[in-house]
């Protein structure tokens, strides 16, 4: 299996043989990887070392001379150091241009709470003219970055470290659309990233007690596809968001500011508590403290009494 990592690499070489206009820059990461893409397009990598902010202005500049840059490091680094770049140097100017993050949430998890990003979400939804991707496939980076790269947009790819482990058809997955892994009746669970894995696990074991459980999964943060998850809460009337974002600002609250309406809605947020998260360990260790957990999602469904 090709990690998403991998695969944003690979993705680079081809699309960089074929379009003549894309450009990549790095933050001093993903050098090993990145060496065939930069030996078959000599004159478009660039790794300007730990310089975020000034890599946000010269692709921001890339951008305004008509090429597609993309622009890749560690996600703190970029998104929560280079922020006042992202929103001048490109959104106010209405540019677009592409960002990979490398690290999501806890994928950097024995460095600590420097290499923590689990606020980008609510921090780049203030942002107009910025889209947000999470793919955690090798299937769903290729597809969805080969769908939006030379939009009008400046779309952020958040990088998932780990793989979900779900076999998505490639032909289901879309740009802004959800999809719908697993059909049910009595409960909606939105997950996005590597929790669709968490999902999956909840979802035989609610099962194994009768209960009928719809999974849609979300790859893409904004646009968000609220149609189908409209329509799927309207079936369940209870649903349980499940994401590796804390709990404010992150897709728990797009979800429910789309559902409120629903008669006799049941909510509940599987996330990453409001406080910063100060452990070292696995990333399976980190998610297990703030609850992104199989068993959190069950007990939250047994206390409705479905």
């Amino acid at each position: 299996m090709i990690s998403p990592r991998q695969q944003f690499a690979d993705t680079m070489l081809a699309i960089g043989q074929a379009d003549p206009d894309l450009v990549v820059v790095v933050g001093d990461i993903s050098h090993g990887i990145l060496k065939p893409f930069a030996a078959a397009c000599p004159g478009r990598y660039f790794n300007i070392g730990i310089l975020e902010a000034t890599m946000m202005s010269m692709g921001a500049g890339m951008a305004a001379v008509g090429l597609y840059p993309v622009l890749h490091t560690i996600a703190p680094f970029m998104l929560e150091r280079a922020f006042e770049q992202i929103k001048l140097d490109f959104c106010y100017h209405r540019l677009h241009g592409n960002i990979v993050t490398q690290g999501s949430a806890f994928d950097y998890s024995n460095l600590g709470c420097t290499h923590h990003c689990y606020g980008d979400f609510a921090l780049l939804k203030t942002l107009q003219g910025c889209e947000i991707c999470f793919p955690a496939s090798a299937v769903e980076f290729d597809r969805l970055f080969r769908q939006a790269y030379r939009n009008d947009q400046l779309t952020v790819y958040r990088l998932a470290g780990y793989d979900h482990e779900v076999a998505l058809a490639p032909g289901d997955i879309e740009f802004g659309k959800a999809v719908k892994v697993a059909e049910g009746a009595d409960v909606t669970l939105v997950a996005t990233g590597p929790m669709l894995k968490v999902a999956m696990l909840a979802r035989e074991r609610l099962a194994a007690n009768g209960c009928s459980v719809e999974v849609v999964y979300v790859h893409t943060i904004r646009p968000l596809d609220v149609d189908m998850i409209r329509d799927s809460v309207a079936k369940t009337r209870n649903v349980v968001v499940v994401e590796e974002h804390m709990r404010s600002g992150g897709l728990g609250d797009d979800v429910l500011r789309a559902v409120y309406a629903t008669p006799g809605l049941r909510f509940h947020s599987v996330s990453i508590p409001d406080k910063f998260v100060t452990g070292y360990g696995s990333y399976q260790d980190l998610c297990e403290s703030c609850g992104l957990t199989p068993e959190a999602i069950v007990s939250a469904v047994a206390a409705w009494d479905i």
